[in-house]
């Protein structure tokens, strides 16, 4: 089925499978910031969906030096003030829990960074002279992360939050990236593609994914696109909370359940971490189905971390062929946003 390629350019009517393979080099991509004149002592990005997900990754890399939190709602916390950025993104630019935390933002006197493709968070960044990052044209706010994730770090270089070296760093990985891309392309059989054997791997289950918390910015955007992109449920966690409440959810019913455990691991996690994922596998051994350890390629941690995103980006885009659905729409969550209106 997945070595059909008639097959897949009949469901992937966006060619979602080749807006994928190009987006390594949305790294590249050159966004224009105005410097920040007053220091910044800690930041906070609002954002949802798809647009949250590059807030996830800057936990990992680059890790800031002062506090960086993500809100997912309709507010900013009380700690925001003049001395804090807020960062409000949302491809759209019409999503009403982050135009809801702009509009407390700007009465908190915040220091205000807007990341969209248009919209009303666009036109308001115009009207009050927040700096705005304007997004090239995707066709779902996931598929274009990479051009997000290139917005954030100019907008922390420009709060001198981080080194103009970050830009150079998320440059020297494109073409490791893209060479991992032609690894998992359609065109690539089966038998050598191991983004298509995951995809047979989740086929009929529901995926959880598992990573140490450098990787788990990887693992919650797997379960996002296997939600967005396959029509499929699944979770994530991450360890080592997971040994300290999830694995004992695992411990009272036989293996035969209907789930593909999948585990996240690099090299950079604490060594402890690696340690509890093997005792974990161990000791579930018989109480969930075998662990599929898939293990991040690169020489850094950013490096390690975009691998594991376009892998999961191409598995879950081959599940969706495997379940017969576009991988492009969300109508749900479009006809949601209208009965929100009604």
């Amino acid at each position: 089925m997945l070595d059909d390629l008639k097959y897949i350019h009949q469901l992937d009517k966006s060619d979602a499978l080749g807006f994928i393979q190009k987006q390594p080099a949305q790294l590249g991509y050159e966004f224009s910031v105005e410097e920040f004149k007053n220091p910044v002592k800690q930041v906070v990005f609002s954002g949802m969906g798809g647009s949250s997900l590059v807030a996830e990754l800057a936990t990992s890399w680059p890790q800031l030096s002062v506090p960086f939190v993500i809100s997912k709602t309709y507010s900013v916390p009380n700690f925001v003030s003049q001395d804090t950025l807020v960062i409000c993104a949302s491809y759209s630019g019409n999503t009403e829990e982050t135009l809801s935390s702009l509009d407390q933002a700007e009465k908190s006197g915040a220091q205000i960074a807007i990341i969209a493709h248009g919209g009303k968070l666009a036109e308001r960044a115009k009207d009050k002279g927040h700096r705005l990052v304007v997004l090239p044209e995707c066709p779902q706010p996931r598929t274009g992360i990479f051009y997000a994730y290139r917005a954030l770090i100019e907008i922390f270089i420009a709060a001198k939050l981080v080194d103009s070296s970050a830009r150079d760093e998320l440059e020297s990985v494109i073409t490791s990236l893209e060479q991992a891309c032609t690894a998992w392309s359609p065109d690539v059989p089966q038998a050598d593609n191991y983004a298509k054997q995951l995809a047979l791997d989740m086929m009929g289950k529901t995926p959880i994914i598992f990573a140490g918390p450098l990787m788990y910015p990887a693992a919650y955007k797997w379960k996002i696109n296997a939600n967005e992109n396959a029509k499929n449920t699944a979770w994530c966690n991450v360890l080592p909370e997971f040994n300290h409440n999830e694995m004992i959810g695992w411990s009272s019913h036989p293996d035969e359940k209907p789930f593909t455990v999948i585990d996240l691991l690099s090299s950079f996690e604490h060594p402890r971490v690696l340690k509890r994922f093997e005792v974990a596998d161990r000791l579930l051994s018989g109480k969930r189905p075998k662990a599929i350890t898939v293990d991040a390629e690169g020489k850094t941690v950013l490096e390690q971390l975009l691998y594991l995103v376009l892998l999961g980006d191409f598995a879950t885009t081959y599940l969706a062929m495997v379940n017969g659905v576009d991988p492009t729409p969300v109508a749900l969550v479009e006809k949601f946003k209208k009965e929100l209106d009604l």
